[in-house]
């Protein structure tokens, strides 16, 4: 039976790209797109978990149903489930309806599938003890397991990650980093570390999807799919999360990269300004212009921005100590650090970690009666986190 929820749907006796008849949405196919018949259709079971981002589904899914359609032959296909076979409810508050559950699914795990989390808000409260077993098995069996947004936390809470190089969204980092020990975290939109594929989310997934397309297609369909999405350019995996709006294609980004990675690899440790530019050989004048001119502000206003805003993802997602945070966060006088962080947020730390376990509990609780009452509790969940913006 689960073989044939695979979408789209097509004989499952030989599953080959040259089986077109399965499609129930075409486009024109681009005309110099043409993909060798025969070979085996690539196959993603998607797990989707409470809270995913509905954005970074479609940013998967929609490129491969494209990469279909445009080249005439099923290159891919698809089946989205949930742990418990229930329908999921994503962040926006939209319930999802999936095709079985992970269990089931997990028997028919092969060389053709590749296992795909995705999750999103409040990964760190999900209740994963029904995802262990599965991870674990499809680690050992070999089966390609990709975790999209913020489903890396997954991963680590069952163990798969070990050594393995891996990413996350930017705003779980530094709670990633603090809650496992010993993982090789990126800043980079995806990764590929053997048979783990790690990727940040949202529109990183599209950079993904491309990627695959790239892979088991050629590089005209991959132009194709991106004229058809209105998209100019897609990014290399390695790319950066964290460059700040308006650098990542301008010229001046060869030298302030180099000083912003340098400072968010010392928020521990903080490093003075002169010996930032001694590493990056420039002057303490030519780094302070380079802030000035692009991000209007100093370095050492950026680099505090740097150091409060890992304390503030680190109230919000970890249970740590206000002081341990302080000292990961490279405060050496727990007293000076909850004034810096007022100063900052408008806000004591103290009552940011309260808002957010309040909170946290108003979407626990919204999770357990989606059927009930979504719109009503939902959108005190919501409220709540404006709130705390918007202060």
């Amino acid at each position: 039976m689960i073989d044939a929820l695979f979408y789209p749907r097509a004989s499952r006796a030989a599953p080959t790209r040259a089986d077109t008849s399965v499609r129930s949405f075409r486009e024109d196919p681009a005309p110099d797109v043409t993909l060798a018949s025969g070979s085996p259709v690539t196959e993603l079971i998607v797990v989707l978990l409470p809270g995913f981002s509905q954005l970074c589904l479609a940013s998967l899914i929609d490129p491969l149903r494209l990469a279909n359609s445009l080249s005439r032959t099923t290159i891919f296909g698809w089946m989205i489930i949930s742990l418990d076979g229930n329908p999921v409810e994503c962040s926006s508050g939209i319930p999802i309806g999936v095709h079985g559950n992970i269990l089931d699914a997990e028997k028919s795990l092969g060389a053709r599938q590749k296992l795909v989390l995705c999750a999103g808000e409040g990964v760190e409260q999900l209740d994963s003890a029904q995802l262990r077993g599965p991870l674990r098995r499809a680690e050992r069996a070999g089966v390609p397991i990709y975790a999209l947004g913020t489903a890396t936390w997954l991963l680590a809470d069952a163990a798969v990650l070990r050594a393995t190089r891996c990413t996350i969204h930017w705003r779980w980092m530094a709670a990633l980093s603090e809650t496992f020990e010993n993982l090789a975290i990126d800043d980079a939109l995806f990764v590929r570390d053997g048979q783990i594929v790690t990727c940040a989310g949202e529109f990183a997934t599209f950079d993904l999807a491309i990627s695959l397309i790239q892979q088991f297609g050629d590089a005209s369909l991959v132009r194709s799919v991106c004229q058809h999405v209105t998209a100019d350019r897609w990014r290399d995996g390695s790319s950066c999360q964290s460059v700040p709006p308006g650098l990542r294609y301008a010229g001046v980004a060869r030298q302030l990269l180099p000083i912003i990675k340098l400072m968010e690899t010392h928020l521990e440790d903080p490093l003075s300004l002169d010996d930032i530019a001694r590493r990056v050989s420039l002057s303490r004048r030519q780094v302070e212009r380079l802030f000035a001119r692009h991000l209007s502000r100093t370095p050492g206003q950026h680099y505090m921005a740097l150091r409060l805003g890992k304390a503030r993802r680190l109230i919000e997602l970890t249970s740590m100590p206000i002081t341990d945070i302080a000292f990961a966060c490279g405060f050496v006088s727990t007293s000076h650090f909850p004034k810096t962080f007022r100063d900052h947020f408008g806000l004591l730390p103290s009552a940011i970690r309260t808002s957010t376990r309040e909170a946290g509990s108003v979407e626990l609780r919204a999770v357990g009666s989606a059927l009930d009452a979504p719109v009503v509790v939902k959108s005190l969940g919501r409220s709540s986190r404006l709130q705390r913006v918007a202060r």
